[in-house]
């Protein structure tokens, strides 16, 4: 004999608030990964929307008697945007957490010309103290890097990017360590 979980619906509502926040908290999180990781960007998106639009027709009907919404277009909107930023990003996230955490421990060296340089705002309190951005030709692929505030008066002088990486699980590699020269 097997039982089958029944939620009740204010305990499904209560699992997908969760979820949602969850999702958002992880943005956070793949974010500051994303940084360190040479991936695409399109193929975190490809997770992202494959994973979420697909979910969420496994929630649709939960959705439907949930919140009863009366145009059939506002159900699926907020079906999808429900999915893709829970679901979507909770894959996503552990998809980059794995590649970063079981990653080789072996780093290799390499140097990198840059090609753009350009700036960003600091965090909040300090949006004067703008963050350096260089751009390099990462094998095949545009990565943009950000540095601390101090290399900000400094940063036409500088030609090159010194990494050191490691490959991650996945085959993405990630950058352990950064220095311009």
């Amino acid at each position: 004999m097997s039982k089958k979980l029944k939620l009740t619906k204010k305990q499904k509502k209560i699992f997908y608030k969760s979820i949602f926040i969850v999702g958002l908290i992880l943005i956070i999180f793949e974010i500051s990964i994303y940084r360190k990781t040479i991936i695409d960007i399109k193929i975190l998106l490809s997770i992202i929307l494959a994973v979420g639009i697909s979910t969420s027709f496994l929630s649709l009907k939960d959705f439907d008697e949930l919140f009863g919404y009366e145009k059939k277009i506002s159900l699926y909107f907020w079906t999808i945007f429900q999915s893709v930023i829970s679901w979507g990003f909770i894959v996503c996230s552990l998809f980059m957490i794995i590649n970063y955490y079981l990653a080789d421990k072996v780093t290799v060296k390499k140097s990198f010309e840059i090609i753009e340089r350009s700036s960003m705002t600091g965090r909040k309190y300090h949006r004067d103290e703008r963050k350096p951005t260089f751009q390099i030709n990462y094998e095949g692929k545009t990565k943009e890097l950000v540095f601390p505030h101090k290399y900000f008066g400094k940063m036409d002088s500088y030609k090159n990017v010194e990494l050191e990486v490691r490959k991650g699980v996945f085959g993405f590699d990630i950058l352990e360590n950064k220095t311009l020269n």
